[in-house]
């Protein structure tokens, strides 16, 4: 994986230009080398040889805490102090002002290894991030420094038991903590009341707190509450309660959990119910008047102004998503390597000559049947598209960050209509990477001796957290393709554009050229049929195929994007096998979206008017 990461990197997205900028000044290719070397042995050395522990031996209430093997303490301990959880921060904040892609590109290692271990720094990082974008000053001080440095982690509490992407129907509820809330240096202080589902990262004992970021509605003066999500806040509410100067204070804040919840996958995370202001830790506040006048509820300190909570927890959920098609991928790939090395050394079957075959001869591996090829490649184009896909993202990150006005507004617009494509497309297609592991395995991949079937239950858990597969079809057909007038689109066409002028003119690329131009032209005339008749309803019924149909489009022109810095690197068997995945891609992939375009022009009714009893 590495060389083709390396190759990604610098000979695709040329990320040595950025060391030309103020940021990133003191850095080097050897720093950036340096930092994946290193996140690369921590990764190799403290998360993958335990990966199998983490899933077989889950997270285990007591009643009193939650305990975890001693092996993920020392896994996140060894993550703290390599720096990543501030990697991309400035110095002053205990950063090292590294590229947004270099941070990601680095991650992918710890994904790879064992991306439920991995998950609480993900989460913790982008729990961070969040306060400094909207957060007081005192909040970063308080929270985000202590997150950064692995203090303490994070999480973000959306869902609830009624309310999982619905989060119009969020139910849990805030009110001021009594008489002068508005003072507390923290932030105006308030008192929650409620139930968050699926929170992970919710409960352990890897940190001495953990620092929930929890949406819930402020009742107006007549005790009802905003309807739909224009009424959501934002809070932090600390598992333990701090002091202005981030000291504990010694007080467990009301946060109890009230379960764990057994997954299929991703066993190595907690993944909790949680209950706030329940009265199983109640806390005194300012006048001791809370919900019920006698100081209950768990504190929470709002963060940016009342009814802008959604606005805020998306500028973590759009970077979550990005962390989650990076773990999606990094689990197609870990299946990739590992079918691909059993492959090479599986001795079945003998090749069929024109007498057909020949028992006397001695088998061959299956890595030289076309069948088995076929797999191999289809997860190839799968998990290195995706990772090709992740990284470009990740570079307009740090474009929009620091680059010129026009491309920093550019590399907004672009990361906005590649988000939902970000997080989808790695989401199913490198889950089906995982799928085709086991089945190079046959039998043995269904056992537990092998760690494939473990990649494909973890994985399984990406086309549903962080949005569902269908709110993603939902956002991208719904708003980004419409937003401002179609910008988002026009500007993304014309980026594929530029990639299929520049192919048409080099040997062996201009019929991939031609069949992307084409591609993308029912791309654009299906989007419009769609919404022919302006009735969300009708346009919306087949948003998810459509969100398979713009994700192949959008991974053609990645490849091709990739195979033209593949072509002018020269030959050797990195290039060569690029090339190859892309060359499948077009064949074998591609294709596929005229039946997802066709029932989206069409319009197609059949599920929108499917009537219950029929099933």
């Amino acid at each position: 994986m590495r060389e083709t990461l390396d190759f990604l990197l610098h000979d695709w997205l040329r990320v040595t230009a950025l060391l030309d900028r103020p940021r990133f000044a003191d850095h080097s290719d050897e720093t950036f080398a340096q930092v994946l070397d290193t996140c690369e042995r921590i990764a190799r050395e403290k998360f993958a040889p335990f990966n199998r522990l983490a899933d077989t031996e889950e997270p285990r209430f007591d009643g009193a805490q939650v305990h975890l093997p001693q092996a993920t303490h020392d896994a996140m301990a060894a993550f703290v102090e390599s720096g990543m959880l501030a990697a991309a921060q400035d110095y002053d904040w205990g950063g090292m002002q590294l590229p947004c892609v270099i941070q990601m590109a680095a991650k992918s290692f710890f994904s790879k290894a064992s991306v439920a271990m991995g998950g609480y720094a993900m989460l913790t990082s982008g729990n961070a991030n969040l306060l400094m974008a909207h957060g007081t000053p005192l909040q970063r001080e308080v929270f985000a420094r202590n997150e950064f440095a692995g203090r303490w982690f994070g999480t973000m509490c959306l869902s609830e038991p009624q309310a999982g992407s619905s989060l119009s129907d969020v139910a849990t509820r805030a009110v001021p903590d009594g008489a002068g809330f508005e003072a507390d240096p923290l932030g105006p202080r308030y008192r929650l009341r409620g139930n968050k589902m699926w929170i992970s990262g919710g409960e352990h004992e890897l940190t001495e707190n953990i620092i929930h970021l929890v949406l819930a509605k402020i009742p107006g003066p007549d005790g009802k509450t905003i309807p739909g999500t224009r009424g959501i806040s934002l809070f932090i509410v600390p598992k333990k309660l701090v002091d202005e100067h981030g000291q504990l204070t010694g007080e467990r804040n009301d946060v109890a959990l009230a379960g764990l919840n057994h997954k299929l996958g991703y066993r190595g995370t907690t993944n909790t119910l949680l209950n706030f202001g329940e009265g199983r830790f109640p806390v005194r506040g300012g006048s001791g008047e809370g919900l019920d006048g006698h100081g209950a509820g768990a504190i929470g300190y709002l963060v940016g102004q009342p009814g802008e909570g959604l606005r805020c927890m998306f500028h973590m959920m759009n970077e979550a998503r990005i962390g989650v098609g990076l773990g999606a991928v990094m689990l197609g790939y870990a299946g990739y390597e590992a079918s691909l090395d059993y492959a090479k050394q599986r001795p079945q079957g003998r090749p069929i000559t024109g007498n057909g075959k020949d028992p006397t001869q001695p088998q061959r591996p299956i890595i030289e049947h076309a069948d088995v090829k076929r797999m191999l490649l289809a997860q190839k184009a799968y998990v290195q598209g995706g990772l090709a896909l992740e990284l470009y993202c990740a570079r307009l990150v740090d474009e929009q960050d620091t680059g010129g006005a026009t491309a920093a507004a550019e590399a907004g617009l672009l990361l906005e209509m590649l988000t939902p494509i970000a997080k989808s497309w790695p989401s199913e297609w490198c889950l089906e990477a995982n799928s085709l592991a086991i089945q190079v395995l046959g039998g043995y991949g269904y056992t537990r001796d092998f760690p494939v079937e473990q990649y494909w239950r973890d994985n399984r858990l990406n086309m549903i957290h962080e949005g569902t597969h269908g709110i993603q079809a939902l956002d991208l057909l719904g708003r980004k393709v419409v937003m401002q007038g179609g910008a988002g689109v026009k500007l993304l066409a014309g980026r594929i554009n530029a990639t299929i002028e520049r192919a048409g003119q080099v040997a062996g690329l201009a019929e991939p050229a031609q069949a992307l131009a084409a591609a993308l032209q029912r791309l654009g005339a299906a989007t419009k049929a769609a919404w022919a008749t302006g009735v969300p309803e009708e346009a919306l019924a087949n948003a998810t195929p459509y969100l398979q149909a713009f994700g192949h489009v959008v991974l053609a022109w990645i490849w091709l994007d990739v195979a033209l810095a593949a072509q002018a690197a020269g030959e050797a068997a990195l290039t060569a096998g690029l090339r190859s995945a892309m060359g499948y891609f077009f064949d074998y992939e591609l294709p596929k979206i005229d039946a997802w375009l066709g029932v989206v022009a069409s319009r197609n009714a059949v599920c929108r008017t499917m009537q219950e009893e029929w099933f």
